[in-house]
C-alpha cells in the first residue's frame, strides 16, 4: 500500500528529495510588520529581504486546515505520515493533529499517522529523507512509524551561527549579554536536545573554532557508513557549507549527503552564515 509523506517547511528538505519522493509541504507563514510573505518565496529574496529589515521576521505555525488541505489531496486508498518539527519551539505537532480529528470526522477513509519528530532543520530533513526512502518498501504505515520513531530518537544535531545579531533581535539572548559576546567574539555550538529543544553546548572564541567543535561531534558517534546520511544546511552560505561538507566526507564517508539552504522559517532565527548538521 503505497504511504505519502507530509512534513512542514522547518524540515529545510532539499527540493530533489521534494520531487523525487513526491512530499508535501505545510508551510509556516513568515511576516515582515504586517505583510506576509509568499509560501513559495525563494530563499534568496528572504535572505536579501531580512539583510535590509531593521526588524526581526516573525513567523507562524500553520492552521489545521492548512494541513486538512494537504490530507484531502492524497488520493484515496494511500495512508499517510505526517512528520512534523519539534513541538517544543512550534505549534505545527498540535495542529496536524486537530487537521486528523477534522479530516475523520468528515468520513475520510485514509489513515493517518503524526510523529512529532523533536528535532527541525537539519534533523528534521535526515528523518524525513529517510522515512521517504523506507516508504517505496515498508509494508504498513505502522513499519514505517516505528522506524521513523527509531531514527528521530538516534538522530543528532549540531550547529553554529556566525551572528547572534537575530537571536538578540528575536529576544532569545539579552542585547547586553549579546553585545558582550559579540565584542568578544564567542560564538555558540549548540544542539538540539532529546526534548526538541535547543541547548548551548560550548561557548568558543572565533566561528573557525566553533565549526572544528561542530565537526569534532561526528567523531563521537559511529557511523554505518554503507547505509548512513548526513544532513548538512546553511543559512545562505553555500561555499562555506560546501567547505564543511569536503571536511565531513574526507573523513567520514557516508553514503549520501543532505545538502540544502535553510529556508525562512529557520533562516529567521539563525540569520546568515550559520551551518547545522545532523548524523
Amino acid at each position: 500500500m503505497p504511504i505519502k509523506i507530509i512534513t512542514d517547511s522547518g524540515s529545510d528538505l532539499p527540493l530533489d528529495y521534494i520531487k523525487k519522493y513526491n512530499i508535501s509541504i505545510v508551510h509556516l507563514s513568515v511576516h515582515f510588520q504586517d505583510e506576509s510573505m509568499s509560501a513559495d518565496m525563494d530563499t534568496e529574496t528572504f535572505y536579501t529581504r531580512m539583510r535590509e529589515s531593521k526588524e526581526l521576521p516573525t513567523t507562524a505555525s500553520p492552521s489545521p486546515q492548512d494541513f486538512l488541505e494537504k490530507f484531502k489531496e492524497v488520493e484515496e486508498g494511500t495512508d499517510i505520515l505526517v512528520i512534523s518539527m519539534s513541538s517544543n519551539i512550534s505549534s505545527t505537532f498540535q495542529a496536524a493533529m486537530i487537521a486528523k480529528e477534522m479530516y475523520e470526522e468528515e468520513g475520510h477513509k485514509n489513515v493517518i499517522e503524526i510523529i512529532d519528530s523533536k528535532t527541525f532543520s537539519g534533523g528534521l530533513s535526515l528523518v524525513v529523507g529517510m522515512a521517504a526512502k523506507w516508504s517505496e518498501t515498508c509494508g504498513s504505515l505502522v513499519e514505517l512509524k516505528e522506524k521513523v520513531l527509531h531514527q528521530a530518537r538516534e538522530v543528532k544535531a549540531f550547529f553554529t551561527l556566525e551572528t547572534l545579531e537575530n537571536v538578540i533581535k528575536g529576544g532569545r539572548l539579552s542585547r547586553l549579554s549579546g553585545t558582550v559576546a559579540s565584542m568578544l567574539n564567542i560564538k555558540l555550538l549548540l544542539k538540539i536536545s532529546e526534548e526538541g529543544k535547543v541547548e548551548v553546548v560550548e561557548k568558543t572564541r572565533g566561528f573557525p573554532k566553533a565549526l572544528n567543535s561542530l565537526l569534532a561531534k561526528l567523531d563521537e558517534k559511529q557511523h554505518d557508513y554503507e547505509n548512513a546520511v548526513v544532513a548538512i544546511v546553511h543559512s545562505n552560505c553555500e561555499k562555506r557549507a560546501l567547505e564543511i561538507k569536503e571536511r565531513i566526507l574526507a573523513k567520514h564517508p557516508f553514503k549520501e549527503v543532505l545538502f540544502s539552504n535553510m529556508g525562512p522559517i529557520m533562516g529567521t532565527y539563525a540569520s546568515e552564515g550559520g551551518i547545522g548538521v545532523a548524523f
